[in-house]
Formats: C-alpha cells, structure tokens, sequence
C-alpha cells in the first residue's frame, strides 16, 4: 500500500506544481514551460521536479533559476493544496525532453511523408504489405 500512496502523492504534486507555475508572476516562468516530472522520496523529504520548456533548454535553465528564487512560495502553496503535514524541498531540474520529443515527431512525419512519395511514385498507397 504504501506504493500506492506515493504513487498518489506524486501526481497530486505535478497537478498542483503545474497548476501553481502557470499562477507565478515571474518573468523567468511566463512562456510555455511544462512540468515533465515529478519524483518524490519515499519519506517526503524532497521532491524533484523537471522543468522543461519549449523554446529548448536555455530557456528551461532560465526558468529553472525563477522557480528556485520561488520555492518557499510554491512550498507554502503545495503545503495548503495538498495538505501535507510534511512538504517535501523543492529541487528543480531543467531537461529538454519537449525539444526532443518535438525533434522525433518532425523525423517521423518525414519518413511518413518520404514514404507517401514513393508510394505514389511505385503506384502504391506508400504502406507496408
């Protein structure tokens, strides 16, 4: 059981911490950030959450900087959504993996579009038998 209620605990902290980023006044937040992931420890005594953004990820790094300078107001407010009698610290962690994902749908949509022309130029419908 106690599996489960981490499991819990942890998607009600990337609910609210996205929730919460998008209420920031910062301009260091503002802009298309995304809260990719959440780990809590198993005792609640830190919580890593993984920032990224979609302009890449000098842009995520920035806005990692302005929810540092920000922790103990998302702390209080992660506190007073999840009433949690401990609130975990707060560890922000820039990654890129919006860049990258945009980056694997473009190649994708290349070999798709790569396979349609030489499908209509075989006279096939550009699928595999």
């Amino acid at each position: 059981m106690p599996g489960h209620r981490m499991e819990r605990i942890t998607e009600d902290v990337l609910r609210e911490m996205t929730a919460i980023l998008r209420e920031l006044k910062d301009p260091r937040v503002q802009g298309l950030l995304s809260v990719v992931r959440v780990e809590v420890t198993n005792d609640l005594s830190y919580c890593t959450v993984y920032i990224s953004a979609m302009e890449g990820m000098e842009r995520a790094k920035t806005a990692v900087q302005g929810l540092r300078s920000a922790a103990g107001y998302i702390r209080r407010e992660l506190g007073a959504r999840l009433r949690l009698r401990h609130v975990p610290e707060l560890i922000f962690k820039p990654t890129d993996s919006i860049a990258y994902g945009a980056n694997i749908s473009r190649i994708l949509n290349g070999l798709q579009k790569e396979a349609a022309d030489r499908g209509a130029a075989d006279g096939t419908d550009g699928e595999a038998p």
